[in-house]
């Protein structure tokens, strides 16, 4: 078995996992809920697996120049799904919230699906400006970093969509969103998670401000992927100011939350897709 089995193994369990949650939601089963975390253990373990693997595979294709396998799109989107997976299931351990599951777990599936089925798995040997043992450092910082912002905007959605009906209900909200976590614990999960990803996304940053002197004789060029790195920050930094010195709870942060989110997926992929600069080979 390789690691190609352990990713379509991880596939099938994050969507296992994601009909479970949503199941959970409509049926408010415990045991439902039990099937749906077993699913994301399940997959989450065959993720480190096959990243695992991947890893060693690299060094008998390429000999002395294997890596992590973190160096082009198919793994660093499969890298990301594990990366999901992890802070949601520290989140799930804090929160025990399993309809979170329902707004996070299909980031983790539709990445995987999108690499399986649309990327090219092939092991090429790295460009010059990717030998270096900064790539490790900065990559892992970032996307735990990206992790963390997909789960508060999970958390920020069910928020947005839970106030609203309360806003018109005259009493106690039955149903499917009578299973939400409370207004206040979405907002909490909201904050801790940024709490997690902007100290990590400010590593990210640094550590690839050093990668760039090391392999560019620049710390900082203005390029694309720099550009819109910082933009992230600012978005998640102006999140926090607010909500320190402003007092910001709720639905203003919530939307904070989902424009940060929705911007570090085009600083993760649209720039590499859609601009060039000197990222252009991430793509």
């Amino acid at each position: 078995m390789d690691s190609n089995f352990f990713f379509n193994v991880t596939t099938f369990a994050y969507f296992a996992a994601m009909v479970a949650y949503i199941a959970y939601v409509v049926t408010r089963s415990s045991q439902v809920a039990a099937f749906a975390k077993l699913f994301s253990i399940g997959g989450f373990a065959a993720n480190t697996i096959a990243l695992g693997l991947r890893w060693y595979e690299s060094y008998q294709i390429l000999g002395a120049d294997g890596r992590a396998p973190m160096t082009n799109l198919y793994e660093s989107v499969v890298f990301f799904a594990w990366s999901i997976l992890l802070i949601f299931l520290l989140i799930d351990w804090k929160y025990k919230q399993p309809a979170l599951g329902a707004f996070v777990v299909p980031f983790a599936f539709f990445g995987m699906i999108w690499a399986q089925f649309r990327l090219s798995a092939s092991m090429d040997p790295l460009v010059p400006a990717l030998q270096s043992n900064w790539l490790t450092y900065h990559v892992i910082t970032c996307f735990l970093g990206y992790a963390a912002f997909a789960v508060a905007c999970g958390a920020s959605i069910m928020y947005l969509i839970k106030v609203g009906k309360e806003e018109k209900a005259d009493g106690p909200i039955g149903g499917i969103l009578g299973v939400f976590p409370s207004i206040r614990i979405l907002d909490e999960i909201n904050y801790n998670a940024i709490m997690i990803g902007f100290p990590l996304l400010t590593i990210g940053i640094v550590t690839g401000a050093a990668w760039a002197n090391y392999a560019w004789g620049t710390y900082w060029s203005w390029d694309p992927k720099e550009t819109w790195s910082l933009i992230v920050w600012f978005v998640y930094a102006a999140f926090l100011h607010a909500r320190f010195t402003r007092g910001w709870v709720g639905r203003r942060v919530a939307w904070l939350s989902i424009i940060g989110f929705a911007a570090t997926i085009f600083c993760y992929l649209g720039v590499n897709l859609v601009l060039s600069g000197l990222h252009s080979y991430g793509g």
